[in-house]
């Protein structure tokens, strides 16, 4: 079995965002998106901190620190981007004026409930942000993640356990092991890693999956 590598996995989200898209970017893996995005089309990139406009990260030793996305990294700008107050960007969120959002999870259910913003555990640190606004407010909801814990225990199961960020938010999975749709019907295979077939899939996400 091989894998997709996480530029894989980045790679793979930015040829699903259609041109004339806005879209924001999640904390962790999904800023990896910014690099693998086709220059040609003109993608909209927001980020919760108050940019539109955001562009990959820059070059060694051309970071600015006054420009940096909602997790503290250096971004860069592209012509005609623009900074804004906060607020004004929470308002963007939460008046579906974002096509698609792209997430970490710490779980998502068969449902496309989604839990990405605190496991439960007396020793975590919970981090919410905007996610609640983002998974509420886009008209689409991609999760990006790894597909398994370092456990070994899969990250999309029948209900989740941790504190739910959403209910029924999440349209589309992208993981290490697949892409997947959450449908009404259940969560539909799109793609899936080489050497591995749908039912040893199926036995390591330890959910029912549809072949698509």
């Amino acid at each position: 079995m091989k894998r997709f590598s996480r530029d894989d996995m980045a790679r793979r989200v930015a040829q699903d965002i259609p041109e004339g898209a806005y879209v924001n970017l999640g904390i962790g893996l999904p800023t990896m998106v910014a690099n693998h995005l086709d220059k040609s089309r003109d993608i909209f990139l927001h980020s919760e901190n108050g940019i539109l406009g955001m562009g990959p990260a820059p070059a060694a030793g051309e970071e600015d620190e006054d420009v940096i996305n909602a997790g503290k990294q250096p971004v860069t700008l592209l012509t005609g981007g623009s900074y804004f107050h906060h607020g004004d960007s929470f308002a963007m969120m939460r008046g579906g004026h974002l096509d698609i959002c792209v997430l970490g999870a710490f779980q998502v259910s068969v449902q496309g409930d989604l839990a990405n913003w605190h496991t439960g555990a007396p020793d975590a640190i919970p981090a919410v942000g905007g996610a609640m606004d983002l998974a509420i407010g886009a008209k689409s909801v991609y999760v990006m993640m790894e597909h398994q814990t370092k456990a070994g225990e899969s990250k999309i199961v029948q209900a989740c356990s941790y504190p739910l960020t959403g209910i029924g938010c999440v349209n589309r999975i992208y993981t290490d092991l697949a892409v997947m749709d959450v449908t009404p019907n259940g969560l539909i295979v799109r793609d899936i890693a080489e050497g591995l077939s749908l039912q040893e899939l199926e036995k390591l996400t330890g959910v029912a999956l549809i072949a698509g």
